[in-house]
């Protein structure tokens, strides 16, 4: 089949029979056909290849393919690849085990689920149950997910207004404003929950003393600390976790996205002890998941925390992330007109631009460049940059050109906005 073929099949099956508005919307922005992808790169059907700075939003901790994870799922496909479900998971005690040694403090029992909003559905389940209070708090901009219950605690209207009546008692918050978040939280709450650095809403930044504080006015007013690192934790941010920054323990953590390395679909939340028992000592099958926790996932989980581990990636997300910043800032400083503001931690980078509008253009010249990026959902001024954390110093510098010609074509085609 031609490449041309290919693009039109393609076309006109997400037109058909996936989403026929975003399927307008992709071929717009000339969207390419992905056929296969190594390391940071992505090659379409025509064979161009693409350093992939959208990094599946997150997922491609390792890259695409990393051998050592696919290898590992390979072997596991020949001997058991789904879970029987009624009998020992020796896999899945063991993804608990070096979860629970590399998370904070005693954070120890692990659920496991097949995505990040999976996750954090159970977490609010778990802190409901442990309090017996159905209050939430949330923040402005916060992306948890969009299931019902995740969307009830997520900031955008746009993304809740159209599902309403959600979730009872759920009230919002500024992101980063400790004093108004011990008003919110009374006997009522049950969970607080937040995003160390809020990717969706923006790559917004939590202020410094600003986790010590969820952390504090939690125990404070016996409600419990939910931390989604769905897209923060796992190297992205320089450290394991975005909450081992900040020196926070929370009482629940949820993650998802790169915790295979991008193989295999898998979420988990990690709780406290005390806090597991309050909720599901006496039933514990009172939340289940059919997949969650099937051999393939757990082999390759194990395989990509030992990569995260033995080849010192988050470090380098702190190097190659302070590299990007650089760069991108550089860029800002040449075309003030279009670039507002450039934030990151490690190697999830924003780029806040004064008008939507340009971005519009900057990514399809990204594109065209041979560089992907990924919009912000709840803050589409910001072009959000997330290479795998296996990317070189080389690589950032190409996709650091290509950004700056993308920008300067922007501003050219479109002047002030």
């Amino acid at each position: 089949m031609s490449d041309e073929d290919l693009a039109q099949e393609a076309f006109d099956n997400y037109r058909a029979y996936i989403n026929p508005p975003l399927a307008r919307v992709m071929r717009l922005s000339a969207s390419p056909v992905e056929v296969s992808a190594d390391g940071c790169t992505i090659t379409d059907s025509a064979g161009k290849r693409y350093l992939d700075f959208a990094g599946g939003y997150g997922v491609f901790t390792l890259g695409h393919r990393h051998p050592r994870v696919v290898a590992a799922v390979h072997a596991q496909l020949d001997r058991m690849p789904m879970s029987g479900r009624t009998m020992f998971n020796p896999l899945m005690g063991r993804l608990a085990k070096r979860l629970a040694e590399l998370t904070p403090g005693d954070l120890s029992i692990s659920f496991f689920a097949n995505s990040g909003t999976e996750a954090v559905e159970g977490a609010l389940k778990l802190a409901r149950a442990a309090t017996g209070r159905a209050g939430i708090v949330t923040t402005d901009g916060a992306y948890h997910g969009k299931t019902l219950g995740a969307l009830s605690a997520s900031g955008r209207d746009a993304f809740r207004d159209p599902f309403l009546p959600l979730l009872e008692g759920v009230r919002r918050v500024p992101f980063g404003d400790a004093d108004a978040l011990a008003q919110a939280v009374d006997d009522t709450i049950g969970a607080v929950i937040v995003e160390p650095v809020q990717g969706e809403g923006g790559v917004n930044i939590s202020p410094p003393e600003y986790l010590a504080g969820v952390r504090a006015i939690c125990d404070a007013r016996g409600a419990l600390f939910i931390a989604d690192e769905v897209q923060t934790g796992l190297g992205r941010c320089g450290a394991r976790f975005a909450c081992d920054l900040a020196g926070v323990v929370p009482d629940v953590m949820t993650l998802a996205k790169g915790l295979s390395g991008g193989v295999i679909p898998i979420g988990a939340y990690i709780a406290r002890p005390a806090v597991w028992n309050a909720a599901y000592k006496r039933q514990p099958l009172v939340h289940t998941s059919t997949f969650g926790g099937n051999e393939l996932a757990c082999a390759a989980a194990l395989a990509a925390l030992d990569v995260l581990e033995d080849e010192g990636l988050a470090a380098n997300a702190r190097e190659r992330g302070a590299e990007l910043v650089a760069a991108a800032r550089a860029t800002a400083a040449r075309y003030p007109a279009v670039i507002a503001e450039v934030r990151g931690a490690g190697l999830l980078v924003g780029v806040e631009l004064r008008s939507e509008g340009y971005g519009g253009s900057i990514i399809p010249e990204l594109l065209k460049r041979g560089v992907t990026a990924a919009w912000t959902l709840n803050q589409q001024r910001v072009i959000r940059l997330e290479p795998p954390l296996i990317v070189t110093a080389a690589q950032i510098a190409t996709a650091a050109a290509a950004f700056d010609a993308a920008v300067g074509a922007a501003y050219e085609a479109l002047g002030d906005l």
